[in-house]
């Protein structure tokens, strides 16, 4: 049974930083590609990062440059690191999970489709306000 666990949100100033981790179960990381995605209040939900299980990685444009997704393979954890957080960062962030794709995990077209992966957990709430 896949099971994935988001933690680490919070409610942080702009120029902030948080690292968001989920703890996964109940699959081999190899076999499954793994991301994260985001959901605003109002808004349509939206790929945010993409990894391959060789650690190539894909970005949304908006994110590019200021988050970081990556996996710990000892600890089944996957991380994302953001940093320069902005206002419009503020989201329910979700890692996912899905083993359609490998190994075309990551590269053009991957991040828009981890928001529609079969698996994710119940979410981190993110919040970043002054």
């Amino acid at each position: 049974q896949v099971r994935l666990a988001e933690s680490g949100g919070d409610t942080v100033q702009p120029g902030r930083w948080l690292r968001l981790s989920c703890e996964h179960s109940g699959f081999v990381y190899k076999d499954y590609c793994m991301g994260w995605f985001r959901q605003a209040p109002g808004k349509e939900r939206e790929g945010v990062a993409a990894i391959d299980s060789d650690g190539a990685t894909s970005y949304v444009e908006s994110v590019q440059g200021r988050f970081t997704i990556s996996h710990d393979n000892a600890k089944n954890t996957l991380y994302l690191e953001m940093v320069l957080l902005k206002p419009e960062d503020t989201a329910m962030y979700y890692c996912a999970a899905d083993n359609r794709w490998p190994p075309f995990c990551s590269g053009l077209g991957t991040v828009a489709r981890v928001k529609n992966y079969d698996y994710s957990g119940p979410g981190t709430q993110v919040t970043v306000s002054s």
